[in-house]
């Protein structure tokens, strides 16, 4: 007998508020470099540990009257808003996939279509967790990005065990590369370890680094530190990706030098792990570099830091997820979500700024709900 949808739903909602309530843990303790196992739960205020059963999602912030138990400090609301929103977000994802023809291609749950739904909370919890810190501290943690990239990288290469390669090319399931946009990707991730292996090395400078310290109170003794060159810092990470463009030109142009190297190519290209892989990996490049392009741009025209390296690394994990036309899509869609914002702001008269990071979280979001059409366009754009 089949289960009633109900029962899904609010098994699905609850297991949401559960990994909300983790993020929660992500939140406050990642950026404070704090772990996130041990010790566990426990008041920011007195220290002492939490119960059990006061740390049930959404119901115990409700029952304590949003207060400790033992100090009755108050607890944010932020706690029940992500746990709130995770679990809507599990919900809807499941709904929107396997209970609408939003995303067609993806099937039922158990015959692949879970691969996909799963991949798609990971980043959209990932970035819930990310936009959070933004808000909060406006920064992102590195590490919530390549975790979100690593499980785009692996979901792309091992879907073709799962679901039918023919069904994802034909519906844009996942990334998945052709032999030219491989090869692409393929030279980008050696002029990478390039790139790395000077920086490491100390041949190529790493931009901002005394950035940490700008801020820092003087020594008597110590002369204040000069203002930084923006544009000098910028031309520093120019640098860094140079290797990268040159090592993408060239092998490109070696995987067309002759017939024999361009048949291999092709062949060796077009496996599914291979092309699943490849395919994440452009889209990590073209995520990446879509911000880096308008950080540098914008830099240079400004004189100042214009977007920063959290949201490269952030477009360059949902690229990795969702392919390189999407993520290009989101970001020029998340602009329109910055003016809504601004819109309000003069509207109720607030003042308050919001880094751009919840933004592009946004936009992600936005392409991954009109994926089809956003797949068809390019369809109809690529055959003229």
């Amino acid at each position: 007998m089949a289960v009633p949808d109900w029962i899904w739903l609010i098994f699905i909602f609850a297991f949401g508020c559960c990994v909300g309530s983790f993020l929660n843990v992500v939140i406050y303790r990642l950026p404070r470099d704090k772990s996130l196992i041990m010790p566990g739960s426990s008041c920011p205020a007195c220290g002492e540990r939490i119960r059990f059963y006061d740390n049930i999602p959404l119901i115990s912030w409700l029952v304590l009257g949003r207060k400790c138990r033992d100090c009755r400090a108050p607890i944010s609301p932020r706690y029940f808003v992500i746990e709130l929103l995770t679990g809507m977000v599990f919900v809807g994802l499941f709904w929107l996939y396997f209970r609408t023809d939003l995303r067609a291609g993806i099937g039922g749950f158990a015959g692949g279509g879970w691969l996909i739904y799963l991949l798609h909370l990971t980043l959209l919890a990932a970035f819930i967790a990310a936009s959070a810190i933004d808000l909060e501290l406006w920064v992102i943690p590195i590490s919530v990005c390549w975790l979100v990239t690593g499980v785009g990288f692996i979901a792309s290469a091992a879907a073709g065990y799962v679901i039918d390669p023919s069904v994802i090319r034909e519906f844009g399931l996942l990334p998945i590369a052709s032999p030219g946009t491989g090869a692409v990707a393929a030279g980008a991730a050696i002029g990478l370890a390039i790139s790395w292996m000077l920086l490491v090395t100390g041949l190529i400078k790493r931009s901002y680094e005394s950035q940490d310290c700008e801020h820092a109170p003087q020594e008597p003794d110590k002369l204040p530190q000069p203002p930084l060159n923006h544009r000098l810092e910028i031309c520093r990470e120019i640098v860094f990706l140079l290797p990268i463009l040159i090592c993408a030109a060239g092998a490109f142009w070696l995987t067309r030098e002759s017939e024999s190297t361009r048949t291999w190519w092709a062949a060796f290209s077009q496996r599914p792990v291979v092309a699943g892989f490849l395919g994440s990996l452009s889209g990590y490049f073209v995520g990446c570099g879509v911000v880096w392009a308008t950080r540098i741009f914008g830099t240079l025209g400004f004189g100042k830091e214009a977007m920063g390296l959290g949201d490269v690394h952030l477009m360059g994990a949902a690229g990795a997820v969702v392919g390189p036309v999407p993520v290009v899509v989101a970001f020029f869609v998340a602009p329109f979500f910055g003016l809504a914002w601004a819109g309000f702001q003069m509207f109720f008269k607030k003042t308050r700024q919001i880094p751009y990071g919840p933004f592009l979280s946004l936009g992600v979001f936005t392409v991954m709900l009109l994926h089809d059409r956003i797949f068809s366009y390019w369809n109809l754009i690529r055959t003229g």
